[in-house]
């Protein structure tokens, strides 16, 4: 059997996300790549919501998605804006809550099948 955690770890190199924040990425198709570093410069920027709000949105996000290089690059950024752990940690919570809840919630749909199929 594979086992995961040795495989993320094969994969995952901490170093990498360097190459991704210097745009080596964008080697490949420097027109898609200057799209998107505009796209999410603009989203993350300050708007309705706080750059503090959005850099533990995607703090959340990145633990609900399981990805090492935003988990590190977003636990740097919370940091330096100041936020603290027990911030950091609650956003963190909420994305667990959540992802929890719809899991549940997708019971929904085994359960409306067993009705239908119970006579």
């Amino acid at each position: 059997t594979l086992d995961r955690s040795s495989a993320a770890s094969d994969v995952y190199k901490r170093q990498d996300l360097d190459k991704f924040n210097d745009g080596d990425l964008g080697q490949l198709h420097k027109e898609h790549w200057d799209n998107f570093l505009n796209y999410y410069s603009n989203v993350m920027a300050e708007g309705k919501l706080t750059v503090r709000t959005k850099a533990l949105i995607a703090l959340a996000v990145a633990h609900a998605e399981k990805c090492p290089y935003c988990i590190d690059a977003y636990t740097t950024k919370c940091l330096d804006l100041g936020l603290s752990k027990e911030e950091m940690m609650e956003a963190v919570h909420v994305a667990s809550a959540m992802q929890a809840g719809i899991t549940l919630v997708t019971g929904v749909q085994m359960k409306n099948m067993i009705d239908d199929l119970e006579f």
